[in-house]
């Protein structure tokens, strides 16, 4: 059994499926077929059940996927630190940004990035936080911008950046519009444009809303900023938006209003998988955002 076996072996259990893996790994499927044999001969247990239309692990398959794992982030770990030993400085990042504020936020910490590292390149993944956090955990991605407050524990390191109120944005002819402020409640009967559901502020908005008594009127719901903008200016609704995004909104037609007594705001974070050796360019990228935090 080697390094090169396990690694069929893993990208099978993640698909399910001889062919998509060997599609995956641009192999041939026999080449497949003969790893997952050798395996299973090795170790004197099958590891899927073939039987089904549907390809199954074992619990043999089970136990072994989990090792495997470990055996495949310890070698990816070995190989980067002797990179980095070596002083290779080239490469790249995986980052996951979410669309909403992504260059609002990010922008700066991107360029600067790339003025001092021209040489590693920056993969951006705009995703929502509960997806962001997916691929941090499955290693798809190095690290993850996020729109919660990152919690440490068992699997992710994080720090927190800042901390952003949200807005309600309205049209300027909605009687909300002469107020000086509004309460979430205010929001009540008012038709929503929200979130996509794989946003934290999804969800955070929803809860808020409940805990006032109130499920909203979501009449759509979007990922991007200018978008859900326009949505308002055409008076399909009102949305929420961070103050920062807010104060730079030169559209006539809408009026952004602070929320009295709420909690509600954009908590910005960086996070990362704890226990897994970071290359040169993923620590550097970490440093540099820890020195431009607000």
């Amino acid at each position: 059994m080697d390094i090169r076996h396990l690694s069929y072996f893993s990208e099978v259990a993640k698909h399910l499926s001889f062919s998509k893996a060997a599609s995956a790994l641009h192999i041939s499927q026999p080449s497949i077929s003969k790893a997952i044999k050798s395996i299973e001969e090795e170790l004197g247990v099958p590891l899927f059940y073939r039987s089904t239309k549907q390809l199954e692990l074992t619990d043999a398959g089970k136990a072994v996927l989990v090792n495997a794992k470990h055996v495949l982030e310890s070698f990816d770990n070995l190989t980067s630190e002797l990179n980095d030993i070596m002083e290779i400085k080239k490469g790249e990042i995986r980052i996951g940004i979410p669309p909403i504020v992504g260059a609002a936020f990010y922008s700066k910490l991107i360029i600067r990035y790339k003025a001092l590292y021209p040489a590693i390149d920056i993969i951006l993944t705009e995703v929502g936080t509960k997806t962001i956090k997916q691929g941090i955990e499955d290693g798809s991605l190095d690290v993850g911008l996020i729109c919660s407050t990152p919690v440490q524990n068992d699997s992710l390191e994080a720090i927190n950046l800042l901390k952003d109120p949200l807005m309600l944005l309205v049209h300027r002819d909605s009687d909300l519009a002469a107020r000086q402020m509004v309460h979430i409640s205010d929001v009540k009967n008012e038709p929503l444009i929200l979130y996509r559901k794989d946003f934290s502020l999804h969800d955070r908005i929803l809860e808020e809303c409940a805990k006032n008594g109130f499920s909203p009127k979501v009449v759509c719901e979007s990922s991007q900023k200018d978008f859900l903008i326009e949505l308002v200016e055409a008076r399909l609704g009102v949305t929420f938006l961070p103050e920062k995004i807010c104060r730079e909104i030169a559209n006539p037609e809408v009026v952004a209003l602070p929320l009295q007594g709420s909690e509600l705001g954009l908590e910005l974070g960086l996070i990362w998988k704890k226990g897994r050796y970071l290359p040169y360019c993923v620590r550097q990228f970490i440093e540099l955002t820890k020195e431009m935090r607000s």
